[in-house]
């Protein structure tokens, strides 16, 4: 059975085909559709692994564990040949990475890189507040390639800075307490952001920073672990949140915004005081409980979100989230909405992603 802390870190790619694993052995990349094992390498602890879309082109950082493998150094990697292609060193520890065809991006704890993906010629260095946990959110199909980083360490802003033009676009003050989590929808239109309370989810809308949604997640404090909207390039339908206390908080934006809309004949309309907000919020928030182990990080996505055009059941949704636990469980739940605000849920996949992938019968 894996242990609580067989994961080290975990992460799917741009276009949510593919997803990776690293261990204290190495690291896995699998085919999200199927989970068949597409690569691995067993050479030691990786605190990072970053694919490029679904080319042979990771970008990984060793854990420290092994002198060979520092987690000062960036190495872009062809699982192909498997020769490094280029490297980078820093004088500080590499808390993360994000990639796309254009642009490398690489976070240390009071500095973030800005590269040429090509060239690999750096662009710009921007200088930020303390960020010890490498948080940052990217949107790499968006026309700027944003990039959100934290703006405070004392409450919840975010920076937002367009890496094609290699300015900042704006600042978004969104919760009283530092960030935990953030993360842009396909386009980058909308930015999700949670604080260190966990209470409140909040969706901005980035080219009128000041315009927001408020959505409940609960009335105790949790940590979020993981947000992924659904992957319409336009205003999604869905978000979802994966916190400590084990349950996925699913929430529907589509239907909010439109219930919005209708009062204020806008398409965003005036931004709506917290207190209205969270009374309109039962309706269009979900929970399935006990997807992972109370404490247990995981890492979701929403890979999938279907409308129903059936004339009987207009409004209803169909949604497929993808969960990976810190655990070493890999498992697809398949969600089921009503126009009535019903919902249905089912598991529809799960497996080990640590012990038994070499023994797996991947027939399915």
């Amino acid at each position: 059975m894996a242990s609580d802390s067989s994961v080290i870190c975990a992460s799917f790619n741009q276009d949510n085909s593919y997803f990776a694993v690293a261990t204290k052995d190495g690291f896995k990349i699998f085919d999200a559709s199927n989970g068949r094992l597409s690569y691995e390498r067993i050479t030691g602890a990786f605190s990072i692994v970053e694919m490029l879309f679904s080319s042979n082109l990771v970008a990984i950082v060793g854990a420290g564990e092994q002198p060979f493998l520092s987690p000062r150094r960036l190495c872009m990697f062809n699982t192909v040949t498997g020769v490094p292609l280029r490297e980078l060193n820093f004088l500080t520890s590499i808390l993360a990475v994000r990639i796309n065809r254009k642009r490398l991006v690489v976070v240390l704890q009071d500095k973030t890189y800005i590269y040429d993906f090509n060239s690999m010629t750096i662009l710009d260095v921007i200088d930020t507040v303390p960020n010890t946990k490498g948080l940052c959110a990217f949107a790499p199909n968006s026309e700027g390639c944003y990039l959100a980083l934290p703006a405070s360490t004392t409450k919840g802003s975010a920076l937002i800075y367009n890496t094609m033009k290699l300015q900042s676009f704006c600042q978004i003050d969104a919760h009283r307490s530092p960030l935990v989590a953030i993360v842009f929808s396909s386009s980058g239109m909308y930015l999700a952001t949670a604080s260190e309370q966990g209470t409140i989810i909040r969706v901005h809308l980035v080219s009128q920073a000041t315009q927001s949604y408020s959505f409940r997640r609960g009335a105790y404090s949790s940590t979020i672990y993981s947000l992924s909207f659904g992957p319409s390039m336009e205003l999604p339908d869905v978000l979802v949140a994966a916190s400590s206390s084990g349950s996925l908080h699913i929430f529907f934006l589509g239907s909010m915004i439109d219930h919005r809309t209708r009062r204020s004949n806008t398409l965003l309309g005036s931004v709506i005081p917290d207190s209205i907000n969270e009374a309109l919020e039962p309706a269009y928030h979900h929970v399935i409980h006990d997807v992972v182990p109370v404490g247990v990080k995981s890492t979701l996505l929403i890979h999938s979100v279907d409308k129903s055009l059936s004339a009987t059941n207009v409004g209803s949704l169909r949604a497929s989230i993808f969960v990976i636990t810190y655990n070493g469980y890999f498992r697809e739940y398949n969600l089921k909405t009503t126009k009535l605000n019903g919902s249905v849920w089912s598991l529809e996949r799960e497996f080990n992603l640590i012990d038994t992938i070499d023994e797996r019968d991947h027939t399915d």
